[in-house]
């Protein structure tokens, strides 16, 4: 294939995942108040043309409460891939500003969050911070930058012997600017591919810790509390409580994986090539 077919096909992928994403958000947040409305009359109702993924105990539409839960994890999952991607770029490009010093304490920290285990580092800050919706955030967005760290950290390292870098430093360009005028720029695409990537994984470890009770309230119609309560269920034979919206979740998570993937082949074509 051409690499301006390529590059096209490319952007045409990004912009229907995006759309179809963005479909998925708003539709969930038009439909959440639907998503908790009761009606016995209904309750435990098989999938049909009339409700294409069944009611629940009490009779609430469950494709409502799926999009409703999507929309809520993915609004999470933006706002806290955005914090911990932020968290990432700052602490890797410190490493610049600061010395050898800064780093050696920058790399002690992630090595230290690395080395327990993920889902008990969110639940963790999660507990600390009163769970609930601020306790999701809080755990999910601290405990998930580690990883693009280390990455920006490595790049930052290379940029810093870098001819143009050093030859900056010798003409009195201060630190900050050489940051900001000449490393930010290069590390962009890196920031940018990192930034998508953490949803798929910020989407999942939310919906993991509400599945286990320390999320999201009951109230809420997320994801993690509807495969919660299904549970209960499906020795009775209602499959359609928790199949539905499980497989829901993970084509979210698919969709976020693959736009990465493509954002990454679109910012650095070489990679398409290795």
């Amino acid at each position: 294939m051409k690499p301006q077919n390529q590059r096209r096909n490319t952007i045409l992928f990004l912009i229907v995942t995006a759309g179809v994403l963005i479909l998925i958000t708003a539709a969930g947040m038009l439909l959440k108040d639907q998503a908790v409305q009761t009606n016995f009359a209904r309750k435990n109702l098989a999938p049909s043309i009339e409700f294409l993924f069944g009611t629940d105990w009490m009779g609430r539409d469950m494709f409502a409460r799926t999009l409703a839960g999507l929309s809520l994890s993915i609004r999470i999952g933006l706002l806290t891939a955005a914090v911990s991607a932020l968290i990432a770029l700052i602490l890797g490009t410190t490493c610049a500003v600061l010395g050898r010093a800064a780093d050696a304490v920058i790399s002690w920290w992630i090595d230290l969050m690395m080395g327990i285990p993920h889902i008990l580092l969110v639940m963790l800050i999660s507990i600390a911070c009163g769970r609930g919706f601020t306790g999701v955030v809080a755990g999910v967005a601290l405990s998930h930058w580690t990883s693009l760290a280390r990455v920006i950290r490595g790049e930052v390292l290379q940029l810093r012997e870098a001819p143009y870098i050093l030859t900056a430093s010798k003409l009195g360009v201060s630190k900050m600017q050489i940051v900001k005028n000449h490393m930010i720029p290069h590390l962009l695409p890196q920031f940018v591919t990192g930034l998508i990537l953490l949803f798929p994984h910020a989407i999942l470890h939310e919906s993991s810790i509400t599945f286990l009770g320390f999320g999201l309230s009951s109230e809420q119609p997320a994801i993690g509390v509807i495969l919660s309560e299904s549970m209960r269920y499906l020795t009775t034979g209602r499959w359609w409580l928790a199949l539905f919206p499980g497989l829901s979740l993970v084509c979210v998570v698919m969709l976020f994986a693959l736009l990465g993937e493509r954002v990454e082949k679109l910012l650095n074509p070489a990679s398409a090539h290795e």
